[in-house]
C-alpha cells in the first residue's frame, strides 16, 4: 500500500461469471447479466463483465484484466455447474477475497437448467482443500440484503490488503507497566503482514529541532484556522508539538510508514519540553493512525478500521462507566482527529492536564452511530474484539477529548466482558456500524472474535 497519504474510497470488485455449454446457457446469461448489473448500479466500482466464462482461456483473459486493479473483493458468479479448476485459478491469481454466488433455481418437474448450487458446493470444497478463504451468498440476483454483504466483505478486504503492506512505525518503547502496548512482532509479520519498524525518540525530536520556518508556517496557519485558545499558550512551546508534527510527517513519508505507536511521555515534555497530542491528532486525521504509549496493535486496530471506513479513528481510554445512566465515556489527552470533533462547538488548543504544556485537541466527539474494536493480544495470541454503540451529543465529561458513548448492550454488562476477559486499556472508535465487516475480517483471518455487544 504505498503512500501512507493516499485515500480511496469506492469499493473495487471484481466480477466473473463461470458457466459449461451443456447446461442452459441463455438462463445463465440472463442471471449473470442481472448480477453484474445490479453491482454496477450500487456505489461500487466494478470491473469485468457479465461474460460466460466456459474454459480456461476465456477465464485467463479475465484474470489478465481483474490484476490490473487492486480489488477490495473478487465475485465469481456461478451461473451453471462446472467443475472447480477456474474457481480455484482465480482464487489464486487475485489477491482479494472470494465471494462464491449462485441463484436457487426452483424445481417443477422438468430439466435441472442451472444446478449452480452444486457448482458452489465443488467449488468451496476445492478451497478448502487449497487453504483459500471464500464466502458465499445463495441468492436471485436484485435481493437488496445481497448489496450490504458485498459491501462488509469488500471492506474487509479492504482492511486485509491495508495490513498485508502495512508498516508501522514504533517511536521508542511503551512504558513501564503498560503490558497493554505489548506487541508480538512475528506474529503480526505471520498472521497479517504488518511490518514493524523500530525507531527512536532522539531521531524524532532531533528532526523536530531542525524543522525549518517554512515548514512551520503553513501549519501554524492551519492549525490557528482550526483552534481557538492558541493566543492563550505559550508560542515558542506551541511550535514545538507543530515542529514534532513536522518531523513525524516526514519520518512517514520517507520510511514509507502508514501508521505511528509514539512513546508520547514522558520524553516529549521532558526533552522537547511539549506535548505530542497534537501532533498525533493532525496525522491521524491525514490518515496515519497514531497511537500514544507506543501502543502498535492499537496503531493497528486504527488502520484496519480506517481502510473499512475510509475516515480517521480514534484510540480511547475507557474512562468511565455509568450503569445507572448506561453510559460509558471514551477520552484521551487531546489526540483525537479534528474530523471528529461534534461541529455545533469549535475545537479548542489547550495543554495537558497534568504536564501543563501544549498542544492539545480538546473538543467532545460528534454524535452518530460508532463501532469499537480492538486488536486484542491480552491471551498471548490475537483475536479482534468488537462492539457498537451510539455516541451522544452531550458536555464533554472531561477535558480533554472525549465523547459518552451508550453501548448497543448495558453498559455494566460490557464493562463485566472488559475486566473479566483482561483486555487492553485501549479501544478504537470510527463512526459507522463496521460489525459485519470486522466479522468477515476475523473469518478471513482465522482470527477469535470477542463480542462487546453481540
Amino acid at each position: 500500500m504505498k503512500g501512507a497519504f493516499l485515500v480511496t474510497t469506492m469499493l473495487r470488485i471484481g466480477f466473473a461469471a463461470i458457466a459449461r455449454p451443456t447446461f442452459d446457457v441463455a438462463l445463465a446469461g440472463e442471471l449473470a447479466e442481472q448480477a453484474y448489473q445490479q453491482l454496477r448500479a450500487s456505489n461500487l466500482d466494478v470491473y469485468g463483465s457479465s461474460q460466460l466464462l466456459m474454459d480456461s482461456a476465456a477465464a485467463e483473459a479475465v484474470m489478465a484484466g481483474l490484476r490490473q486493479h487492486e480489488l477490495d473483493l473478487l465475485i465469481v458468479f456461478q451461473a451453471t455447474f462446472a467443475d472447480s479448476s477456474m474457481v480455484v485459478d482465480l482464487a489464486r491469481q487475485i489477491e482479494a477475497p472470494l465471494l462464491l454466488w449462485a441463484a436457487p433455481e426452483s424445481g417443477d418437474g422438468g430439466r435441472l437448467r442451472l444446478n449452480a448450487l452444486c457448482g458452489i458446493n465443488l467449488a468451496a470444497h476445492a478451497l478448502t482443500r487449497a487453504g483459500r478463504y471464500y464466502a458465499y451468498s445463495y441468492a436471485q440476483p436484485g435481493v437488496p440484503e445481497l448489496i450490504g454483504t458485498v459491501e462488509a466483505l469488500a471492506r474487509a478486504g479492504r482492511a486485509w490488503r491495508a495490513l498485508r503492506h502495512a508498516r508501522i512505525g514504533r517511536v521508542g518503547e511503551h512504558p513501564l507497566g503498560f503490558e497493554t502496548c505489548v506487541f508480538d512482532a512475528a506474529q503480526l509479520k505471520r498472521r497479517f503482514g504488518v511490518e514493524v519498524v523500530q525507531l527512536e525518540l532522539e531521531q524524532v525530536f532531533a528532526g523536530a529541532r531542525a524543522a525549518p520556518e517554512r515548514e512551520l508556517a503553513p501549519v501554524r496557519a492551519r492549525v490557528g484556522a482550526a483552534l481557538e485558545g492558541l493566543e492563550t499558550l505559550d508560542a515558542t512551546v506551541l511550535d514545538r508539538t507543530l515542529s514534532a508534527y513536522v518531523a513525524l510527517r516526514q519520518t512517514a513519508r520517507s520510511q514509507d510508514l502508514h501508521g505511528l505507536a509514539i512513546r508520547c511521555w514522558p520524553e516529549f515534555f521532558t526533552n522537547l519540553n511539549c506535548a505530542a497530542c497534537g501532533a498525533m491528532s493532525m496525522l491521524t486525521d491525514e490518515r496515519v493512525p497514531c497511537s500514544c504509549e507506543a501502543d502498535v496493535n492499537g496503531t493497528v486496530t486504527q488502520l484496519l478500521l480506517q481502510a473499512m471506513g475510509d475516515s480517521p479513528a480514534f484510540g480511547a481510554d475507557l474512562v468511565t462507566v455509568d450503569a445507572a445512566e448506561d453510559v460509558a465515556v471514551f477520552w484521551h489527552c487531546g489526540l483525537a482527529p479534528l474530523a471528529l470533533a461534534d461541529e455545533t462547538v469549535r475545537p479548542r488548543g489547550t495543554i495537558h492536564s497534568n504536564r501543563r504544556l501544549p498542544l492539545l485537541m480538546e473538543f467532545p466527539l460528534k454524535p452518530g452511530q460508532v463501532t469499537v474494536a480492538r486488536l486484542s493480544h491480552a491471551t498471548g495470541d490475537y483475536r479482534l474484539v468488537v462492539g457498537r454503540g451510539e455516541m451522544l451529543r452531550m458536555p464533554p465529561r472531561f477535558t480533554g477529548t472525549s465523547g459518552v458513548l451508550r453501548f448497543d448492550r448495558p453498559a455494566g454488562e460490557v464493562l463485566d466482558i472488559i475486566m473479566r476477559e483482561g483486555l487492553e486499556h485501549h479501544y478504537t472508535l470510527i463512526y459507522g456500524d463496521y460489525s459485519e465487516s470486522l466479522l468477515a475480517l476475523a473469518d478471513l483471518l482465522d482470527l477469535p472474535v470477542l463480542q462487546l455487544t453481540g
